[in-house]
């Protein structure tokens, strides 16, 4: 059969654990699309905007932590996966991108749908690859089984990542009205074997030195999956140790009292007497990025003498302008190690001080208590209809073990500053914090799973992103909410555009669209609800289990919102 190495290519990603394919239409794909379609080891959906496509693969990738595949056809078909791709790069999130290409030789010849394909994502990939386009000698099967081991194998070896594969294919590409798709079993498999990353004896030595000199040690996590594992361990670590841990909303850390959740509203102020008392003489980083601009400021201006960073990455991240030492194993297994081995020196030498490690902890513990009390205090005071309330109210209020997304530009914000009253799977797109796709990606992980899945998000960041709704594998669990304030309403929060004549016309891009239709066009439940409605009442109507998705518009006015914020900014710096 003409097709037979397209076709192995379904079945080697099959058998290599990649089942679940996002598929965009084109002709010059059809040989890969009917290769994944008639695969019964595979899990399709068809979803005809590729800018959505690639974001709902990237949220079915963030959330099941496994690699999910993306077909697309020619041309700028290819560049329109591209905002996907570079989240999942900066995210670590495992894509394997099938582009369909026209050969080499009809590069700049004035057909149609043909570009520069190979390599077209840069180094926003881990790697690319190009396939041949003509298949009679066995060396070119060989060489197609063998890019696609490595492909698969690349997108799941930490750092996780997309890979792509350019493929350039001659017509005809459909099959013959009698010809049957067929897959060989006895493609090439290529195993690669996980191995966790250790220290030598000597290292770990040196490091439970420093840890013992220090009498300040913060351990700040930054996004992170879920990981009850590492939350264990950290709490222990924590408690036994006397070392105060931090974490933003995206880190996942659990809403208990061990854990450091409302830094980015204690570290705002301007009590230089606090600041100094939690400066730390030894910071320990995990995780990636951090939400918070205070803590970053925090750590700027009160710089710890050491700073190591733990994650199996060459790259050197420098977030804070304070690293000095680059820690490539995992987490847990640190924490863990360094916990016996601390606990085991402690008794040898009957040594029970901890240098006032206990009570720097505490510090910062009493600071996160009261950086709570302080936002309970302002809105039990501030009783106006307004987003930062109505976010504060949509978090104490989520179902149990719900996964809630949070859209770029402000929702992130309010709930990074709130905090969740209670545990939930926390996901954002930080890894280039753009509001594309946000939508797309929440809804990528309610294909897999049967969790309530919420989106909070603005109306901007929505409507950019509406061909999320444009498909018919809307799932029954997703719960979308709209903040709709008429415009980019982070504008008016944040200091330089909120200053400007031109705020409204150049920054917030005033509108006065409803998310209505496009609710009711995707078939979805469509709710919304203004200031002198009782909230708790359509909440409770919204969050209920249904046989359909469902949508909540929240229409608030973008200058009160912008005056409680910055009241609350006012009341956090005082």
């Amino acid at each position: 059969m003409l097709l037979q190495p397209i076709n192995n290519i379904a079945e080697i990603c099959a058998r290599k654990g990649v089942k679940n394919v996002v598929i965009s239409p084109g002709s010059r794909s059809a040989a890969l699309t009917l290769a994944f379609a008639r695969h019964r080891g595979i899990q399709t959906k068809v979803i005809p905007d590729e800018r959505t496509a690639g974001f709902v693969g990237l949220g079915m990738a963030q959330y099941s932590r496994q690699t999910v595949a993306l077909i697309c056809t020619s041309g700028s078909a290819a560049y329109n996966l591209a905002p996907a791709v570079v989240e999942a790069f900066f995210q670590e999130i495992p894509l394997l991108v099938f582009t369909a290409d026209r050969p080499k030789e009809w590069i700049h010849q004035q057909d149609g749908q043909t570009i520069y394909q190979n390599e077209l994502y840069g180094k926003h990939v881990k790697k690319s690859f190009e396939l041949p386009a003509d298949y009679a000698h066995p060396d070119a099967n060989w060489y197609i089984e063998r890019v696609l081991n490595e492909a698969i194998n690349l997108s799941q070896t930490a750092p996780k990542g997309p890979v792509h594969i350019n493929v350039p294919i001659r017509e005809p590409f459909y099959p013959l009205a009698d010809e049957k798709i067929t897959y060989d079993r006895h493609v090439k498999l290529v195993e690669r074997l996980a191995a966790e990353p250790t220290l030598a004896t000597d290292t770990w030595h040196r490091l439970q030195n420093e840890f013992e000199n220090a009498n300040r040690v913060l351990i700040a996590v930054g996004q992170l999956p879920p990981s009850p594992s590492l939350w264990a361990i950290l709490k222990e670590f924590s408690e036994e140790m006397g070392v105060p841990v931090l974490g933003d909303i995206i880190s996942n850390v659990p809403a208990n009292e061990t854990f450091i959740r409302q830094h980015d509203v204690f570290l705002r102020g301007k009590n230089e007497v606090l600041l100094t008392a939690l400066e730390p003489d030894l910071l320990i980083t995990v995780g990636d990025s951090f939400i918070s601009k205070n803590f970053k400021l925090f750590l700027r201006n009160h710089a710890p003498a050491r700073h190591w960073h733990i994650k199996t990455t060459e790259q050197l991240i420098d977030t804070f302008q304070t690293i000095t030492t680059q820690i490539p194993v995992e987490p847990t297994y640190f924490f863990q190690k360094m916990l016996e081995d601390l606990d085991y020196r402690q008794f040898v030498q009957n040594d029970s001080d901890d240098n006032g490690r206990a009570a720097y902890r505490e510090a910062w513990l009493g600071a996160d208590r009261q950086g709570k009390r302080s936002i309970y205090r302002f809105l039990r005071q501030e009783t106006r209809w307004n987003e930062f309330a109505l976010v504060r109210t949509i978090l104490d209020n989520l179902p149990e073990n719900s996964v809630l997304h949070l859209a770029n530009s402000m929702p992130v914000r309010y709930a990074n500053l709130l905090g969740l009253s209670q545990s939930a799977e926390v996901f954002a797109n930080r890894g280039t914090s753009g509001i594309d796709g946000c939508t797309s990606t929440a809804l990528g992980a309610a294909l897999m799973t049967d969790k309530p899945v919420f989106i909070l998000t603005g109306d901007v960041a929505f409507f950019y992103d509406r061909n999320a709704l444009w498909h018919p594998h809307i799932p029954k669990n997703l719960r979308t909410v709209v903040f709709n304030n008429a415009g980019g309403n982070i504008f008016r929060l944040i200091d330089g555009p909120s200053a400007q004549p031109e705020l409204e016309q150049y920054f917030e891009t005033r509108h006065s669209t409803t998310a209505r239709h496009t609710a009711e066009d995707a078939g979805l439940d469509y709710y919304s609800i203004k200031e002198g409605e009782d909230f708790l009442t359509v909440w409770q109507a919204f969050i209920a289990p249904d046989s359909h998705a469902k949508l909540l518009e929240i229409f608030t006015d973008p200058v009160r919102n912008g005056e409680v914020f910055e009241a609350y900014r006012k009341s956090a710096t005082a």
